[in-house]
């Protein structure tokens, strides 16, 4: 709510009754025997500590090891006992339990259904009651559960629920939280029978797992999506976040809209973002027949394409641009999709262009214009790499063949957790993993660990021990790193490394600790380790666009493509402000300041929604390399080439980035090119094209630089690179000239609106935070 607004007599008895009524929270996992319910105990544990009264009841363990040993400090109530097919269920008495009037219920089996006879026919009936009664209740539920997804998930995997709930269950939760678990684990517990013998024939299946667990992130993403606006709205915050895309694409009542709408469609798909189609038309002109035959034919592809279409008219149609710029910051647009008419440069001069106009007020708005190739090649689909040939079982293999598998087959696995921010306890697992490995005869040592002085943390090393660390000498004074040295001579089958972004100090047999990780796995050791979201390199323009921070250690893209397993410890914002608050996280001097910068509410809702969603296109990669047949991301029209232009200012890694992030997930080539023009480049010229290009390899990409005989020679000189490697989407910075400049000299992106019609152009926008209107 806007500050000093009055609240209405609704809005003042709804606070009220908020007051007294219990608050929910639901923990969601994948599949059963993903921790749900350890989890669970676990918070309780914590929440008794804190000296809040907490019970638990109709609490399914399993008989597992660890999650028994959450309930042994926790008061239990007795559960109502019956049987339905020869199988013990368990019903809440709530009579007991209103008696007994606890702070906090923990309850599992959020989608279970009571015996007959009972108050209530569900549990989530009698969750609502207890809440009414000021009881709090945390549970838990699976994704398939959810009568939403549950039809959709039974049709890609053959798994349906014995009962559900209603997809709207989650909304009436104060928090939801994940228990994210790959497929790889699940599936190592139901070797080892953890789960028992009533596992679903179709969870042995890693694909169908790797759904399950993707349609999980997705599903909480959109949740902390919706909170994410509300908070930014409540905080008079406008444009987009920078957590998620959203895609509006500009199609008028004409041949070409449905070409429009089905680009923007998948350019949605590909980055998963949501999509709003927006036309205009003048207000005294009715429309032609052909123009309502074109309507009805996009109104039916935009519900065909689960998109939000609008019709706005407007008095005169030289208004489209600021109108179409001020509609898509209202609706937190991060990208416009759109045509652009063939002009020549006179009639762009005089007559003005709408692509132009767009481009001049756009501010901190990606502006997408289609290529025109409609008449060449027809409807274009996004395409993809063709599935690599299968390896022919009887081709003997040559000695290269052999020596790459062997060293595959030596190599070391590697096994991440990531998180959205510091203190979600990834370190917490990771040492809580090595002390079961350990458990079950593995050898396991600590080869770095950072603590930051958390009890909790400390407590967790148990009986693992730890390689101690290298002294190196740094001007006056020694500093310690790990010790990769002796690890390799120690040569563990498992080593534990913490904080995998961190630089190490000059002097350092490697720069980076990711780099000492990659040669511990070629030496055979396989490693677990952690890093946060924000670390990732290609998300540093968004994490700094969501928090304002300019995280400075970053680990490529590719160290998390490379490990052989992801898991996302996710904690809801509110858990992690309160670990924070009990001096948890950092020490209690700092507090204060973090509450009030990085770990401010916002940011918090936001890079957990980035961490979801990276999560699940990671997964979603994982999936299509194992199960899917390639042809599900669309049929194969042409090989994608990307094209970045950059120049040595300070915007050109921003474009790098989103030129590695758009190659990747149209798997596609992808190209950085810079133009030298005129005297001979400068040292700090130098010195910038070598940080450009470290950043392109480490992303994948290759970077070319090349010389053009004089400034009026460049446009030809690019486009002619561009023309020579196929280019289908160019990717440029906007064009900082002031207009009375482009009347007088070309710009590029004029040049390549003539010039260029075959390919697509992304016209990346400059991030200003200080922007909320667009420009006049």
């Amino acid at each position: 709510m806007p500050p000093y607004k009055r609240k209405t007599p609704e809005e003042i008895l709804y606070s009220i009754y908020r007051l007294h009524r219990g608050r929910l929270k639901i923990i969601i996992g994948s599949v059963s025997g993903s921790g749900k319910t350890y989890h669970m105990l676990q918070e309780g544990r914590l929440l008794k500590e804190r000296g809040i009264d907490v019970v638990c009841c109709a609490v399914s363990t399993m008989q597992r090891t660890e999650t028994v040993q959450q309930l042994e400090e926790l008061d239990r109530i007795p559960s109502l006992h019956w049987l339905k097919g020869g199988k013990e269920q368990k019903d809440l008495p709530l009579e007991t339990l209103l008696k007994r009037n606890p702070e906090v219920l923990l309850v599992d089996g959020l989608a279970h259904r009571n015996r007959k006879g009972a108050q209530f026919a569900t549990r989530l009936e009698d969750i609502r009651f207890l809440m009414e009664n000021g009881i709090s209740v945390i549970t838990t539920v699976n994704v398939y559960e959810l009568e939403g997804v549950g039809e959709s998930i039974f049709k890609m995997t053959g798994i349906r629920a014995e009962n559900t709930v209603p997809m709207d269950t989650l909304e009436l939760a104060d928090e939801v939280r994940l228990i994210d678990v790959s497929p790889e684990t699940i599936l190592k517990r139901i070797e080892e029978g953890v789960l028992g013998d009533v596992t679903h024939p179709a969870l042995s299946r890693r694909g169908n797992l790797a759904v399950l667990r993707e349609l999980s992130l997705r599903l909480v993403a959109e949740g902390v999506n919706e909170s994410l606006e509300k908070h930014r709205e409540e905080h008079g915050l406008v444009g987009p976040s920078g957590a998620t895309e959203r895609i509006l694409v500009s199609a008028q009542y004409h041949w070409n809209g449905s070409l429009y709408v089905r680009r923007g469609q998948q350019i949605a798909k590909r980055l998963n973002g949501e999509l709003i189609v927006v036309t205009f038309v003048k207000s005294d002109k009715p429309l032609t027949k052909e123009q309502q035959t074109f309507k009805q034919s996009i109104i039916k592809l935009v519900k065909r394409v689960d998109a939000r279409f609008e019709e706005l008219q407007m008095a005169r149609l030289r208004k489209l641009p600021s109108e179409l710029v001020r509609y898509a910051i209202q609706n937190n647009v991060t990208r416009i999709v759109m045509g652009h008419s063939k002009k020549s440069s006179w009639q762009e001069k005089w007559q003005g262009s709408i692509a132009n106009r767009v481009l001049r007020k756009t501010r901190n708005i990606d502006v997408f214009l289609m290529a025109d190739r409609a008449e060449q090649e027809g409807e274009r689909i996004l395409p993809i790499k063709r599935p690599k040939r299968q390896e022919e079982p009887f081709h003997r293999l040559t000695s290269q063949e052999i020596q790459k598998k062997i060293e595959t087959i030596r190599h070391g696995t590697l096994k991440v957790y990531i998180g959205a921010a510091p203190g979600v306890g990834k370190t917490y697992k990771m040492l809580q993993e090595g002390n079961l490995l350990l458990g079950k005869g593995i050898d396991v040592v600590i080869g770095l660990l950072e603590t930051h002085g958390r009890k909790e943390t400390r407590e967790q090393i148990g009986k693992l021990t730890a390689i101690p660390r290298a002294k190196i000498q740094y001007q006056s004074t020694f500093l310690e790193e790990m010790d990769t040295e002796a690890i390799i001579a120690r040569h563990p089958e498992v080593v534990l490394v913490d904080e995998l972004a961190h630089t190490n100090v000059p002097g350092s047999q490697s720069r980076k600790r990711y780099e000492d990780v990659i040669r511990l796995l070629e030496n055979g050791i396989s490693v677990i380790t952690t890093v946060n979201v924000q670390h990732l390199e290609s998300l540093n323009d968004a994490v700094a666009q969501l928090t304002g921070v300019r995280v400075r250690e970053t680990v490529p893209d590719a160290i998390l493509k490379m490990a052989n397993e992801v898991e996302l410890i996710d904690v809801t914002p509110q858990m992690l402000q309160e670990r924070m608050r009990e001096g948890k996280i950092y020490a209690a001097e700092k507090v204060n300041q973090a509450l009030e910068s990085f770990f401010k509410m916002g940011n918090l809702i936001a890079l957990r929604e980035l961490a979801l969603r990276e999560i699940a296109d990671d997964v979603d990669e994982r999936l299509e390399a194992w199960d899917r047949d390639a042809a599900l991301r669309g049929s194969w029209s042409r090989q994608e080439v990307i094209f970045v232009c950059v120049d040595t200012g300070p915007r050109a890694e921003r474009l790098i980035r989103r030129g590695f992030r758009i190659a990747h997930r149209l798997k596609a080539e992808w190209y950085v090119h810079y133009v030298h023009c005129g005297v001979g480049q400068t040292p700090e010229e130098l010195k910038r094209l070598d940080t450009l290009r470290l950043l392109t390899e480490r992303l994948g990409g290759k970077m070319e630089v090349t010389e053009a005989t004089g400034s009026a020679d460049i446009h030809r000189h690019l486009l002619a690179r561009m023309n020579e490697l196929r280019t289908t989407q160019l990717i440029i910075g906007q064009s900082h000239k002031p207009l009375w400049r482009t009347l007088f000299k070309e710009t590029f992106i004029h040049y390549l609106l003539r010039n260029a019609r075959h390919m697509d152009m992304l016209i990346v926008a400059d991030f200003d935070p200080n922007v909320s209107e667009p420009a006049r």
